[in-house]
This record gives structure tokens, C-alpha cells and sequence, in this order.
């Protein structure tokens, strides 16, 4: 007995090992069958990593798996995924492996699909991704499948766990996908009658053009199907379905028809509760329903029967309804009753395009406010028709004391409603308005919305609107939000289009505001200000692309940053994401400010050009509020008096919709009225009178002052232009940066009478009307920056100037005496006096070469050179001790 053990433990293990060892031999050979099959029957692109054998996993079957399937598809849907799987394993009986010469099927008993994703596309012309298997020409019809090699299935069970699949007909515009796919059957695939018991679940979402249909719905069914396979028949025998937690028991058939299929199908909801409509909706939204209570009925029924195929569909009747129930969450304080359902889809024609929705009644009940709706919906697949009247009273406050409904926001206030509409959908998307029929009036009052967006809840106190076949009138509209006030009227175009399609919102409005703060309208993000040099990268405001509209505003204050506008009036123009403003005037700074131009906001970086027209501004407030100002002429804040000022300007805008002004390129036009400088406060004026004594800045006259800006790149060019002090002119130019870094010539061209006593005896000895109307240019090179100027003067040059001028003016005036002198030799030559006339000339000649030598030193005597010396120490003297600041006085 022990050694009949001992043999039959040893081949048990002998066996065992070979059960183990062997899928290893046979693991080349199940690979080539795989290829093979692949080549002979698909036209795409398959990829897997790997094929393995098992004699264990299904014994006493073989088990062949194919880890990480992937179908890729050929033109016209060329590199598009077909399918993915992790893993599909086939079991089959061992003698199925050793039929190696490809004319006889390989018989496959059971198949299971894990983790895979099918994807079915329909393109516009028609073409489908999953026709893939080759046409076999060398097949003669008189021939079996059984003698055409590949596989043949004679099914006990198959399964397809946790999958996916996605139905895409781009022609219908309809799409299908399927989530979290579970499914199993069981049954006998050989006979010619049998039953296949099925169990399937899975999450649902089904859209035809845009419009959704089921979103996520969970669905279940427990089938069994009867088999007819020899009249491709199969019949729903005890079967029971679930939508959500709807229960829905099915009763028919389907058969396989060459042109199609027949469907001959009857379902209805099981139980009458009107729990059951609170089980269709998803469990995300109705929550735990157990609790609820409920009264009134709940029916689905239908019938679809007809021949599906390319031209045709089944006829359908399908109804829904429901009368006088009611529902109240056990948490929740309100009711809703008087529920009304009477609805129907049909299809009388087996015509797809003959399918519609009948919507004979929707109504309800939330204490005494009634609510009344019924619509047709017709041409559902292609142009839909709609039809439809909304008559009744919604306080915003009930939606959630009835339903468990989560809103991010509290809404307050009161719906009214009285709307007849009928359109087509074309008509709404091409805004064909004289195919958009709409008449009656809505209302609201007390409509108060907050948000995390914004920093005020904004209140609504009134509107009204008014339905019009082509537009709606907004006769009424008052809000507040903070300190801010709105008061509108106007016209909407395509608030139908704006609200069913993907149109612009179309509206021409008037607005009038008391006050218009625009923090108010700001999200507390932006408002919010930080030590922290820690930034955080934001997206840039953006002005909606959904607007087309042209307002109107009127504002008797808008506070802006630190901005008191008073009587804003003006243009705004909104369209393809850019804002234009015409006409926009403002009084700001006690003078007049006028604004023309557009902020687009298209590009990723928002960007402006604008035009600005300042009218009598004081220089001192506007410079001291606005950065743009203190930009372009930091100086001018020390200035006292108004302003008269063009600039236009372009650039890009930050996060927060300020100029980045490194972007900022433009010019401005600037006149400056009735000033005065207020030159103790600047560092610049300071270090300039330290360096020039004999002018006193205080004094500058300013008045009727032109001057040109340009402005790019961060740096803003002065063309030249003039200032006076008393009878000293000054030529002013150069630039300076946004930095603040300066970079001026100032010219001053100082007439004689400032030089002192010195100079001025000096051209008195002259005595000459020119000299005394001589001038000296004194240059100041300014540099460094606004805060710490910097301020060179060139003396040189202006002494130079002077000397060259009074020796100019007495060679000019010896030469004029010498001229006299020599009319009086000639005369004396004519009249024989020879020695007067040698005496004149020589006296001419000492006098030309004593001035001369004295001014410019040539020939020089000892005095001689104590004269020139003495002149030009009497002017470096006297312009050292004036532009070091030592005023000489006269």
C-alpha cells in the first residue's frame, strides 16, 4: 500500500511538473497562432507585450492569455487608438493547441476581457473604425467557417470586467460612453436553442447634438435571454433592469434580419411610487432617498417595435407621468406638491426624423407659489423644434428647504415668469430672428447673489423684461453691490442663442450710477494687499468673450484706486474680447478729462491704446495721484497751476489691468497755464541754484509753456523748448527713464547786466550800445537721478564767448575810427599836408595795436600784458563768483 502511494505521489508530482514545464515548450507556438490569427482576419495596426500558456489555471483546459493589447487603426482614422486591454484570456480543451496546419478553427470555451477600452467611431462621411476584419477573397461561399482556420467559439461563460466603451457618430452628432463596465454570461453557444443568463451594470452618459440625455446614470440589468441561433433570435424571458434606482422589467425579443434587426420590446416600471422618479435622477444629486416621503404615482411604460436598420428605426410610445404627488426630504423644512407629469416620446413613422417629445405638463408647488411649464420638442436629430410656455412664481430660497441641493453660492429673491417661445435651433445658433418667436415678461425682485469672486454680495432689488419676437427689452434694472448703484435699461438681442448655444450675448444698454466704485466689483484677491515678497502667478483678467454689447454710462462719482471721477459720461463698446471707449469724459483734478481707445484682452498679455486729453488740470493733484504722470515728468509735481495735456499711449497690462510701463510707448503734447514752481521742495532745483546764484527758480515764468513728449521702451525723450526767468532764456532737452534716471542739457543765456560790476565797467570803457547787449551761454549737464541729481556747468565756453564778443565789438569799433582817420590823410595828401597825415596815420596804428594787445595779447608791452590779464581776471572772476552763487550786486 505505502508503495502504491509512493508511485502515485511520484507521477502526481511528475505530472504536475510536466502541467508546469510544458506551457514553456509551447509558448513559441501560441505566440506564432496569435500572429497569425492577427495577420490573416485584421487590417491594423496590434501590438502586445506578451502570450503566455497555462495548464493549471483552467485545468483540465489550456488557459492562453495576451497581456497589453493594443489595436491601433489604418486610414481613414490613421494612428487613432481602436482598442486597449490589459489582458484577454481564452481556455480551450490541450488537443485545441496541437492543430497546427491553420485550416481547422481553434475551438474556444470561455473568454475574459479585463480592463479594456473599445472606442467606435463614425466619421462625417461615414466610415467606421471597427471595420477591420479582411475580406477573404480566396473564401468560396459554398465554404464552412470550420474549414477557414482562425478560431470558433462554442461558449460556456465569458466575462468583461471593470471596462469602458465609447460610441462617437460625428455624422448624428450622438455619443455613448460607457464607464465602470461590469458583465458576465453563461450559457451554451453549440445548440440550436439554449438560454444565456447575463449580468451587467455599469455607469452611462448619452448626448445627440449638445444635448444630454443621460449624464452618468447608473444602469443595471439581470438578463435571461433565450437563444434561437438558428433564427438569430433572442427573447427577453425573466429580465430586470435598473435606471439609477428606477426598476424597469423588459419583455420582447430581438432578431437578426439581413437588413437589420426586428425589436419587438415592452418595459414598464414594476412599482408605482413616485419614489421611483427620485430614483431616475443620480444619486449625486437626490441623495439618500430611503427616508423621503412621498405620495401620488409614477408610471413608465413603452413599446418599441419595428425594424432597425439604415433607413429606419422602431416605432416608439413611451410615457411618463405622474399626478398630483408630492415629496418632502426628512431634513428639509418645505414640500414641493401638486407634482404633474404628463409626458411622451413617440415615433408613429419608424422615420428617426419623425421622433418627438411631448411635454404636456411639468408643474409643482412650493407654498403658494405655482409653477406651470409644457413644450413640444420635434426634428430632434437634425434641426429641433422647439415649442415651448413657462407660466409661474420661483423663490430662490425654497431650491434648497425642498432639495438636497448643494450650491456653492446662497440665492435669494423671487422669479416671475410668463414666456411663450418657439424657435429652431438653426434659427438660434445663425440669429435668424425672424424665426425666434418670444412674447410675455419675467421679473425678479430682491435677487441677491453672492460669491468667493467677488468682494459684495451683489442685490438685485428689481428687473424686468420683456419678450419681444426679436429682442427683450429691459424696461427695469436696479442693483447694488457695496457702495455702488446701477440703474439700466436697454435691449438684449439673443438671449435665447446666449443661453442654448455657443452665440455672443448681444444688448445695447443705458447705465446710470450715483456712485460706481470699481473695488466693489473686484475679487478680494486682487484687493488684497501683502508684505510677503512672496508672488503667486495669476491669470489675467479677461473681458468675457461671450459679450457683443454698446453701453451707454453715466456716473455722477467713480472711484478708482485713489481716483474721485466726478460726471463720467461716455461710450463702452464690448466685442470679440476687446473694450472700446468713445466719448468717455470725466472731471478730475478740477479740470476735464477726456478718454478715447480700447483695452483687448484677446492675446495672452492684455494690451491698451489709449488717447487722453487733459483740460485745465492741477498740476499738483494730478501728478501726486497719477503713477503714469509722475512717470513721464516726475518734475512737474513740484509745479503749482494747470495743464492742459494730449498723450496717447500703448502698451501691456499686468495681472491687474496696470500699465507694465517698461511696454509703454506713446508721445503727449503738454501746456502749461498760469504756474509757478514751487522750487524748495526738488533736490533738482536745489543743486541747480547752488551751482547758478543769479537765477531764483521760484521765479521761473512758466506760462503759456509748450513742450513734446515721447515716450518707449522705459524712457521718455523731451524735444526742445524754452523757459524764461526775467529777460534770461533757457533751452531746455534731453531724457529720462522710468527709473528715474535723468539725462538734461539746460542752456541759460545770461545778458551782460548780470556779470557784475567788473564785466559792466569794462564794456563801459567800450562804450559801445552792442556790448551792452551781450549775452553768455552757461550749460547745465544734468544727470544721476530725480532723487540724487546731478548738476556740471561748463564755464569755459561762456567766458570764451565773452571775451570773443567784446574783442569783436572793439576791433570792429577801432577799424570803423581807423576808417575816419584815413579819409583825413587822403584829404591831407590832396591837399598837400603831408605831415598832418603822417601824424593821423600813426596815431591809428597805436591805437588798434593798444587794444588789441590788451585784449588779446599780441605785441605785448609789460602794460600791455597787465591790461589783457586784468581784463580776462575781471570776467573769469566776475562769472566764477555768479555761478558759484556769490551774487555781486551792482
Amino acid at each position: 500500500m505505502k508503495k502504491a502511494l509512493k508511485i502515485s505521489g511520484i507521477v502526481l508530482l511528475i505530472v504536475l511538473a510536466l502541467l508546469i514545464a510544458l506551457p514553456y515548450a509551447f509558448k513559441g507556438q501560441i505566440k506564432d497562432m496569435v500572429k497569425q490569427f492577427i495577420n490573416e482576419n485584421l487590417n491594423a495596426q496590434v501590438e502586445f507585450s506578451d502570450v503566455s500558456l497555462s495548464f493549471i489555471k483552467s485545468f483540465p483546459k489550456a488557459h492562453v492569455s495576451v497581456s497589453d493589447l493594443v489595436i491601433t487603426n489604418f486610414e481613414p482614422f490613421k494612428d487613432e487608438t481602436f482598442v486597449t486591454s490589459k489582458n484577454i484570456a481564452l481556455t480551450m480543451s490541450i488537443k485545441e493547441l496541437f492543430k497546427t496546419s491553420g485550416e481547422e478553427p481553434i475551438v474556444v470555451n470561455s473568454i475574459t476581457v479585463d480592463e479594456t477600452l473599445l472606442t467606435l467611431k463614425t466619421d462625417k462621411f461615414g466610415n467606421t473604425n471597427f471595420d477591420i476584419a479582411k475580406k477573404d477573397k480566396e473564401t468560396m461561399p459554398s465554404e464552412t467557417a470550420s474549414s477557414s482556420g482562425g478560431f470558433s467559439f462554442d461558449i460556456e461563460k465569458y466575462s468583461i470586467n471593470n471596462s469602458a466603451l465609447a460610441y462617437i457618430d460625428e455624422g448624428s452628432k450622438t455619443t455613448i460612453h460607457i464607464s465602470e463596465l461590469n458583465h458576465e454570461g453563461k450559457g451554451i453557444f453549440s445548440a440550436e436553442t439554449s438560454e444565456l443568463d447575463t449580468k451587467s451594470e455599469a455607469h452611462i452618459t448619452f448626448t445627440i447634438d449638445s444635448s444630454t440625455y443621460l449624464s452618468n446614470n447608473y444602469i443595471k440589468l439581470d438578463a435571461l435571454i433565450g437563444l434561437d441561433l438558428k433564427n438569430s433570435k433572442y427573447t427577453f424571458k425573466e429580465n430586470k433592469g435598473f435606471i439609477n434606482k428606477l426598476p424597469l422589467e423588459f419583455h420582447g425579443y430581438v432578431q437578426q434580419l439581413e437588413n437589420g434587426q426586428e425589436i419587438d420590446i415592452t418595459f414598464e416600471n414594476p412599482e408605482t411610487s413616485f419614489k421611483n422618479f427620485l430614483a431616475l435622477v443620480p444619486e449625486d444629486y437626490s441623495k439618500n432617498i430611503e427616508g423621503v416621503q412621498t405620495t401620488g404615482d409614477f408610471n413608465v411604460k413603452g413599446v418599441i417595435k419595428g425594424v432597425s436598420s439604415e433607413k429606419t428605426i422602431p416605432t416608439l410610445n413611451i410615457s411618463i407621468t405622474s399626478n398630483n404627488a408630492s415629496f418632502k426630504y426628512p431634513d428639509l423644512p418645505k414640500r414641493v406638491e401638486n407634482i404633474t407629469i404628463n409626458t411622451a416620446v413617440k415615433n408613429t413613422t419608424g422615420n428617426v426624423d419623425d421622433t418627438y417629445i411631448d411635454i404636456k405638463a411639468l408643474n409643482f408647488k412650493i407654498d403658494s407659489d405655482v409653477f406651470k411649464s409644457s413644450a413640444t420638442l420635434k426634428n430632434i436629430t437634425k434641426n429641433m423644434l422647439v415649442n415651448a410656455h413657462i407660466d409661474g412664481i420661483l423663490n430662490l430660497t425654497n431650491l434648497t428647504k425642498v432639495y438636497p441641493v448643494e450650491l456653492e453660492n446662497t440665492l435669494t429673491g423671487t422669479l416671475k415668469g410668463n414666456i411663450n417661445t418657439a424657435f429652431d435651433m438653426k434659427a438660434i445658433e445663425t440669429n435668424a430672428y425672424e424665426r425666434i418667436k418670444n412674447s410675455g415678461s419675467a421679473s425678479i425682485n430682491d435677487f441677491v447673489f453672492s460669491s468667493e469672486d467677488i468682494v459684495n454680495p451683489i442685490h438685485i432689488s428689481e428687473a424686468h423684461m420683456a419678450f419681444n419676437p426679436n429682442t427683450v427689452a429691459l424696461s427695469n434694472f436696479k442693483a447694488r453691490t457695496g457702495n455702488s448703484d446701477l440703474n439700466a435699461t436697454g435691449t438684449i438681442k439673443n438671449l435665447l442663442g446666449f443661453l442654448l448655444s455657443d452665440n455672443t450675448l448681444q444688448g445695447y444698454f443705458n447705465v446710470n450710477s450715483t456712485s460706481f466704485k470699481v473695488s466693489d466689483f473686484m475679487s478680494e484677491e486682487d484687493t488684497a494687499t501683502t508684505d510677503s515678497d512672496i508672488t503667486q502667478d495669476t491669470e489675467s483678467l479677461k473681458i468675457p468673450q461671450f459679450l457683443d454689447c454698446t453701453i451707454n454710462a453715466n456716473a455722477k462719482t467713480v472711484l478708482y484706486d485713489n481716483l474721485n471721477l466726478k460726471d463720467v459720461k461716455g461710450t463702452l463698446i464690448i466685442k470679440d474680447q476687446k473694450a472700446t471707449l468713445k466719448n468717455m469724459t470725466s472731471n478730475l483734478f478740477d479740470g476735464t478729462l477726456a478718454i478715447s481707445g480700447d483695452v483687448s484682452t484677446k492675446s495672452e498679455t492684455p494690451t491698451f491704446n489709449l488717447s487722453l486729453g487733459a483740460d485745465g488740470f492741477d498740476i499738483a493733484q494730478s501728478f501726486k495721484s497719477l503713477e503714469l504722470l509722475r512717470n513721464l515728468a516726475p518734475i512737474a509735481k513740484l509745479i503749482q497751476g494747470k495743464l492742459n495735456t494730449s498723450i496717447n499711449l500703448a502698451g501691456s497690462l499686468d495681472n491687474e489691468f496696470t500699465p507694465e510701463l517698461s511696454s509703454v510707448s506713446g508721445n503727449a503734447l503738454t501746456e502749461l497755464l498760469a504756474t509757478k514752481i514751487d522750487a524748495n521742495q526738488g533736490e533738482l532745483f536745489n543743486k541747480l541754484e547752488g551751482s547758478l546764484g543769479f537765477i531764483d527758480f521760484n521765479k521761473l515764468d512758466l506760462k503759456d509753456l509748450k513742450t513734446k513728449l515721447e515716450f518707449a521702451n522705459g524712457k521718455v525723450s523731451v524735444k526742445p523748448f524754452q523757459l524764461k526767468y526775467e529777460d534770461i532764456t533757457i533751452d531746455v532737452s534731453g531724457s529720462h527713464g522710468f527709473d528715474k534716471n535723468l539725462d538734461y542739457s539746460a542752456i541759460f543765456n545770461v545778458p551782460a547786466k548780470y556779470l557784475g560790476s567788473d564785466v559792466n565797467q569794462l564794456i563801459g570803457k567800450i562804450n559801445d550800445d552792442e556790448a551792452k547787449k551781450i549775452s553768455i551761454p552757461v550749460t547745465a549737464n544734468i544727470g544721476g537721478s530725480y532723487l540724487t541729481p546731478k548738476v556740471k556747468t561748463d564755464l569755459t565756453s561762456g567766458v570764451k564767448n565773452l571775451t570773443n564778443q567784446l574783442i569783436e565789438i572793439e576791433k570792429q569799433k577801432l577799424l570803423n575810427q581807423g576808417k575816419g582817420k584815413v579819409k583825413d590823410l587822403i584829404s591831407g595828401v590832396i591837399g598837400g599836408n603831408k605831415t598832418k597825415t603822417d601824424s593821423i596815420k600813426k596815431e591809428q596804428n597805436s591805437s588798434v595795436k593798444d587794444v588789441l594787445g590788451g585784449l588779446i595779447g599780441s605785441n605785448k608791452t609789460q602794460a600791455d600784458s597787465t591790461k589783457a590779464d586784468t581784463t580776462k581776471d575781471a570776467v573769469k572772476n566776475v562769472l566764477g563768483g555768479l555761478l558759484s552763487g556769490k551774487k555781486k550786486k551792482d
